[in-house]
């Protein structure tokens, strides 16, 4: 991110300078070009000017000096000459004769023009004309206009100079006005390109940046809403689903991370549980003749007369065997691998046959069980003999937690026969509702459970592609719920339990 907006900050810097640099620069170079030929064209003008300001003066003092000259009039001729300074600034006059010889003269002022090119030529093709040159050291220039008699004779030639610093003057005034607008045309411009990018785009630029900024680990999301341009929005609503594929694909790896855990847990549980199932089924075939040879010995003894003592050891004794044997029995039911021999199976009548049976029995006997069957056949895809030990083992659990009373509910759930066991014993935790169907682990008192029961009802449950939940009773105790695959068909020869 920090890379992302350093990327993203010399690009805002390269936008304004590329703004400077394609924008200003050139149209300043165009804005330049435009006042260098302004400026030339008004030197040309203002040199036109003088030179046209000139020929006036010199064209107007022309005729009375022509006629003073034809006439020999010298009083005149002078007069004339200072009529010229009184109608525009000039720098000098002079009046020369066919032969380029000065006549008179008034300011500053040639005293001959015969090796002037400019003169020589006026005097002979009649025609006015002009040039810079330099008079006692100062530069000036020159307006020659010929004095012609009135019978057309060019009978002179009239001087009229102007000083070169004139005309300079004027060319560097305009100059540095020039210069001048130059300037604060480029300063103008340069603020409006660096506020109006600001206005339209930086401040837009600089949100987006501190935007981009608040990006990180688990705040990819953008708060701020898009504004400025069109562009800038088009910027905004890309980061922003940028932020939002960013957080889905943290949530994907985070949730990844979690389930490559869970997988690893529950690969280490099912190898724990297959090493126990193979010690659990080494155990029950070793424990198994011994213990039948106990039970006989038992039955033997059991023939005799004994004493009281005697004889109560001698249950106890058959009692401890017949609960080993049982917990063999759990442990074989367990982790034995049944192949599959589901068939379609009633429920109903199995369950009627338990709970008629579990009244015999000194640990459910307490609890009264009320059982609640459909009209209908309840026919599921099962094993029965694996569907009759299931049942049978949440019933009892049901029965040996209840105060007393333990109620079993069968109905239709969809796709599924759902058999319901509620009880108003204490419950189960919410924290111990999974814990309870691992092997070996239960929430009774050492010595009054193996923990083996629900572990195989789970088992059995899996074989059959159920589900098997665990909830709060109505009752006040736990409520578990059965849900097997109902079959479709009445099972073959039966109308009983299998």
């Amino acid at each position: 991110m920090n890379r992302l907006l350093g990327s993203a900050g010399q690009m805002f810097h390269s936008v304004r300078l590329t703004l400077f640099l394609s924008i200003v620069v050139p149209l300043m170079l165009v804005v330049g070009a435009g006042i260098f030929f302004a400026v030339s064209a008004i030197e040309d003008n203002l040199d036109e000017r003088l030179r046209e300001d000139l020929e006036l003066v010199a064209r107007a003092a022309s005729g009375p000096l022509s006629r003073a000259m034809e006439d020999g009039n010298d009083i005149v001729l002078d007069q004339a000459l200072e009529s010229i300074f009184r109608i525009g600034r000039v720098y000098g006059a002079s009046v020369f004769d066919a032969d380029g010889i000065q006549v008179a003269s008034l300011g500053v002022a040639d005293t001959s023009v015969r090796t002037s090119r400019s003169a020589n030529e006026v005097i002979r093709s009649g025609e006015r004309g002009g040039t810079f040159r330099r008079v006692d050291g100062v530069s000036v220039f020159s307006q020659f206009t010929p004095l012609v008699a009135s019978d057309g004779r060019i009978i002179g030639l009239l001087q009229v100079t102007r000083k070169r610093s004139d005309f300079h003057r004027q060319v560097a005034s305009a100059r540095i006005w020039a210069v001048v607008t130059w300037c604060l045309v480029l300063l103008v411009v340069s603020l409006v390109v660096v506020l109006g990018h600001y206005g339209a785009v930086g401040r837009y630029v600089n949100r987006l940046l501190s935007a981009m900024g608040g990006m990180a680990p688990g705040q990819w999301h953008i708060h701020s809403d898009p504004s400025g341009p069109r562009e800038i929005r088009q910027l905004h609503e890309g980061l922003h689903h940028l932020g939002q594929r960013m957080a889905q694909a943290e949530e994907e790896i985070r949730q990844r991370v979690r389930r490559e855990q869970e997988l690893g847990e529950q690969l280490e549980y099912q190898e724990k549980v297959a090493m126990i199932g193979r010690v659990a089924g080494g155990v029950a075939h070793e424990l198994g003749a011994p213990l039948n040879v106990i039970q006989g010995r038992a039955a033997i003894l059991a023939r005799h007369d004994l004493e009281a003592d005697d004889r109560r050891h001698l249950d106890d004794i058959r009692y401890q065997v017949q609960r080993m044997t049982l917990i063999i029995e759990q442990l074989l039911d367990c982790f034995r691998h049944v192949p599959d021999a589901r068939r379609p199976v009633d429920l109903a009548p199995i369950l009627r046959e338990l709970v008629a049976g579990l009244g015999d029995e000194p640990g459910t006997a307490r609890a009264t069980v009320a059982l609640a069957l459909p009209d209908e056949p309840v026919l599921v895809q099962a094993e029965p003999t694996r569907l009759e030990l299931a049942c049978l083992n949440v019933i009892r659990n049901a029965c040996e937690a209840a105060r007393s009373r333990v109620e079993v509910t069968v109905q239709r759930s969809g796709d599924w026969w759902q058999m319901q066991v509620d009880d108003d014993g204490p419950g189960i935790a919410e924290d111990m509702r999974e814990r309870v169907f691992e092997p070996f682990f239960s929430t009774r008192p050492a010595g009054e459970g193996t923990g083996l029961g629900l572990a195989m009802v789970k088992s059995v449950i899996k074989e059959h592609r159920g589900q098997l939940n665990v909830t709060d009773s109505a009752l006040g105790g736990c409520c578990m719920s059965l849900f097997w695959p109902r079959a479709e068909s009445t099972p073959p020869g039966q109308e009983q339990s299998p």
